[in-house]
């Protein structure tokens, strides 16, 4: 029986990387599971199996951390064979309104933690001749959200960065994918409610769900080895064309916040009635 592969992943104590750690779980992965916030993270993995999951407390943002966090997770179980950065986070805010506060956190999170993860991942992967890098990134990262320019900024800069390390790690063996899905059912989703500035976030036809990042990273990225992987599909295009094309993006922005300020309202209504 071929040995168990194993996957580390960040931001595992919510959203996509809670599910995504129990996905990998439950298909018999040894999962380094990584949060910096310890007590959400052990919460959350009480429905994994405890004999296949390492939990670590990991805050994205301080290269030393990743440096032990790995050095502990190859202790435990020897080869890393996928790293998926996914620990993210959004601050809502027209350009004007943005304070230094949300400006650091959003980079030092979403670029500076995926740019030292990648680091590491890099040198393993390229020691090992195999193996797999995926990062989290968006479609905000692939067409610019107005009222989310820092968010964007970032998830731009992953997309970029990633689709780059590709071409570097390509000749090692090694694989890589960044993966921009649309809004997706987390907590980043009610998070974002209350703020205006976030209207566009929701124009899309409906949020995605966990699941659907699920099948990006197996199918996808794992078994068809895709470098990038919009989702949806079709919104992903409509991001290209609006990237492509500056003044069509701004000709569809007035449509697309009315649409959104809409679907906001109905999400915060539902949101309101659930709790």
């Amino acid at each position: 029986m071929a040995a168990a592969q194993t996957v580390l992943i960040t931001g595992c104590a919510h959203g996509i990387g809670r599910h995504l750690a129990g996905a990998f779980c439950r298909r018999g992965w040894q999962v380094v599971a990584t949060d910096y916030d310890l007590p959400a993270l052990q919460a959350a993995a009480t429905a994994w199996d405890p004999a296949r999951c390492l939990l670590l407390p990991l805050d994205v943002r301080h290269a030393d951390a990743w440096e032990a966090a790995v050095a502990a997770a190859q202790e435990r179980f020897g080869a890393l064979h996928v790293f998926i950065n996914n620990a993210g986070i959004v601050a809502p805010e027209f350009a004007a309104e943005l304070t230094v506060a949300a400006i650091d956190q959003q980079v030092d999170v979403n670029l500076k933690g995926v740019l030292y993860g990648s680091r590491l991942a890099a040198r393993l992967l390229r020691e090992q001749g195999h193996g797999h890098l995926i990062n989290l990134a968006s479609l905000a990262g692939v067409a610019p959200i107005h009222g989310l320019p820092v968010y964007s900024a970032t998830k731009y800069a992953v997309r970029g960065f990633t689709l780059a390390v590709a071409h570097e790690l390509a000749q090692y063996g090694a694989h890589v994918s960044v993966i921009c899905p649309d809004l997706v059912q987390t907590n980043m989703l009610t998070q974002q409610l209350d703020y205006p500035a976030a209207a566009l976030t929701f124009s899309g036809p409906g949020a995605l769900r966990v699941q659907d990042v699920e099948q990006a990273v197996f199918f996808n990225a794992l078994h068809r080895r895709q470098v990038e992987i919009l989702l949806p599909a079709g919104r992903g295009w409509l991001a290209r064309l609006a990237n492509l094309w500056p003044r069509l993006g701004r000709l569809l922005t007035a449509r697309l916040v009315a649409k959104g300020q809409q679907a906001q309202q109905t999400y915060r209504q539902t949101h309101l009635s659930e709790t």
